[in-house]
């Protein structure tokens, strides 16, 4: 699995605009992250502008699927490139439709090539500029359940390893829980399992994609 991906902050819609040859290119980029998600969106934009010659798109997940359409366009020469700047800019859980309203004029191959790159990426500069891309890490949450006068010393520990205190719940013992960047709790994980002379003290959850 891989360690981390870019996305966009959720429930945010970046829009952009390209003309060529009075032909009408409409950018719309946002977060998502199933493919229900995905066909529901497309469709709610090929409704909006159901006057509109093509709607092409193309959305990948962090799982890996991904997906592409032309929408009758010659073929790899809409959806394609929409895919390919969503590749370049590192880009996961996401999905761009670009609406073409056609001008009247043939553009081409390669025309159509570069009007729907041109509009997907300037969608992708627009949720840059407004700081909306979120890089996305795999963290690991490590459970301890500690005396309180430990508390301190392994704060200091988890702290020492890279971890960061994730949440604390103080009864009769301190239940302390620590994230990490996944595949750098264990170095503290055999730590704590040395300062408490041997006993496992830790439970390790299953490592899940959290904003870094």
């Amino acid at each position: 699995m891989q360690q981390e991906y870019k996305t966009l902050v959720p429930d945010v819609v970046h829009t952009a605009e390209f003309v060529d040859r009075r032909s009408r290119f409409l950018a719309a980029l946002t977060h998502l992250s199933s493919e229900a998600a995905a066909e529901e969106y497309i469709a709610s934009l090929r409704a909006r502008y159901h006057d509109a010659r093509h709607t092409v798109f193309a959305w990948i997940l962090a799982d890996g699927r991904e997906r592409c359409s032309d929408d009758g366009e010659p073929s790899r020469t809409a959806g394609m490139p929409v895919l390919d700047v969503l590749h370049g800019a590192g880009l996961a859980d996401v999905c761009c439709v670009v609406t073409r309203y056609f001008g009247g004029t043939l553009l081409g191959p390669g025309g159509l090539v570069r009007a729907y790159t041109a509009a997907a990426q300037a969608a992708v500069t627009d949720a840059q500029a407004a700081n909306h891309i979120v890089v996305m890490g795999l963290t690991t949450y490590v459970t301890c359940c500690i005396p309180y006068a430990a508390y301190d010393r392994v704060l200091h520990m988890a702290q020492a390893a890279g971890g960061k205190q994730h949440e604390a719940l103080f009864t009769n013992e301190v239940q302390l829980t620590l994230s990490f960047a996944s595949g750098s709790e264990q170095p503290f994980v055999a730590a704590l399992r040395e300062f408490a002379h041997g006993e496992d003290l830790c439970t390790i959850a299953e490592p899940v994609f959290t904003a870094r």
